[in-house]
């Protein structure tokens, strides 16, 4: 019975895995529900401040800002990414998807002559982008589970403050976007210069008017930075959540393909088990008769 005992190591093996699974499954499933929290959190102010941006730069049209600014060369020469990935896998394919379409991004900017410069928010990006060439300006990793923004600030910060230089043309935001549990999107968004869509105000039947203080380009500066912060740390935000999901869904198949397998050994160790019965009981009545 040399082979049932091996099928039995099997057995219990593969069952020992659909046990880690199944407890991976459960603790991605708490954090999803705290993740999607934090993420519908996190709209009401994004949107808030959109529309006060918004409003501002409208009654201001003489003061354009730079993160509002067009390409000042008439073809873009450096451009930059700004990656949002996970910093542990085990979350299937999200990774992958957003990574590809990143890949697709670049290869046609760089085709059209531009350079590319990257910030890594995660240890997957970071490791991908190191592999593949991508010069890595900053990195933020080892995020956690609740991200914070001041983590986040400085490392974008180096981005920004490029694009403001004029050394950066255009910067894109790549991140993985939580439809529902069981769909994500991965996004390849251009963050500066501000799209017009994005910067449009909420029409209603009033119109704002401001004291300003201490101007208002000051006001203008400050809001549109913490606005392009806020769209990083939503991104971020949206991108966690799509890690506990896109988790919980592969350890749940994960789980079920254990079983899957756990039956399928079963079954041949009960044929062999029957094989090796069948051919003792040959052999007793063969020797019986032969007695």
């Amino acid at each position: 019975m040399a082979a049932g005992k091996e099928i039995r190591g099997k057995i219990k093996s593969v069952e020992n895995t659909k046990k880690i699974t199944k407890a991976m499954e459960m603790v991605a499933a708490s954090k999803m529900r705290k993740a999607q929290d934090r993420m519908r959190a996190a709209r009401p102010y994004s949107d808030k401040i959109r529309n006060i941006t918004a409003n501002l730069a409208t009654a201001n049209p003489e003061y354009t800002h730079p993160f509002m600014a067009s390409a000042k060369s008439g073809q873009a020469k450096t451009v930059g990414f700004i990656v949002v990935t996970t910093d542990k896998g085990l979350c299937g394919g999200m990774n992958t998807n957003v990574l590809r379409m990143m890949t697709q991004k670049t290869r046609e900017l760089e085709t059209a002559g531009n350079k590319i410069e990257s910030v890594a928010i995660g240890n997957k990006g970071l490791g991908f982008l190191n592999r593949v060439g991508i010069k890595v300006v900053s990195h933020a990793v080892q995020i956690g589970d609740t991200p914070h923004l001041e983590k986040l600030i400085g490392p974008v910060k180096v981005m920004l403050d490029a694009y403001q230089e004029g050394k950066l043309d255009a910067v894109y935001l790549c991140y993985t976007k939580f439809i529902n549990t069981m769909k994500q999107e991965p996004m390849v968004e251009q963050l500066l210069p501000l799209s017009a869509d994005k910067m449009t105000a909420d029409k209603g039947n009033h119109s704002w008017d401001y004291i300003y203080e201490p101007d208002a380009q000051t006001v203008i500066d400050e809001l549109l930075v913490r606005y392009v912060e806020a769209l990083v740390y939503q991104a971020v935000a949206e991108n966690l959540a799509s890690e506990q999901s896109a988790r919980m869904v592969a350890m749940k198949a994960a789980s079920d393909n254990a079983g899957s397998v756990i039956g399928e050994l079963k079954l041949v160790y009960n044929k062999t088990r029957q094989a090796a019965i069948t051919k003792e009981l040959s052999e007793i009545v063969a020797g019986a008769a032969a007695v």
